[in-house]
């Protein structure tokens, strides 16, 4: 079971690390490439790296949760609203990319 809590912590790290790539990539790179206007760039790849950041944080936790819980024999705690929360978070960035997709010249 400690294993499969491993691979999921280190899942997290992944998406983390990716999100906060993509965020360097589209706010820093992107906008010297295309010229013109770069705040919608630089609001987008924020919210990426945000994001990403966030999903290392709740890898942390949840895996310091979940190892007490096998410690104390117990269910872990679940964090709904956080993941929710992310979930909104990747939701409007998903959109805010179609957005920029669809209006770039």
């Amino acid at each position: 079971m400690r294993l499969l809590h491993e691979r999921t912590y280190l899942a997290w790290w992944r998406t983390g690390l990716a999100g906060i790539a993509a965020g360097f990539g589209v706010g820093r790179v992107l906008p010297d490439v295309l010229g013109g206007t770069n705040w919608p760039y630089v609001a987008l790849g924020t919210g990426l790296a945000a994001a990403g950041l966030a999903s290392m944080v709740y890898g942390i936790v949840h895996y310091r949760e979940l190892q007490a819980a096998l410690r104390e024999e117990r269910e872990p705690q679940s964090s709904e609203g956080f993941l929710l929360a992310l979930a909104a978070v990747g939701i409007a960035v998903g959109a805010a990319s179609v957005l920029l997709v669809l209006l770039s010249p």
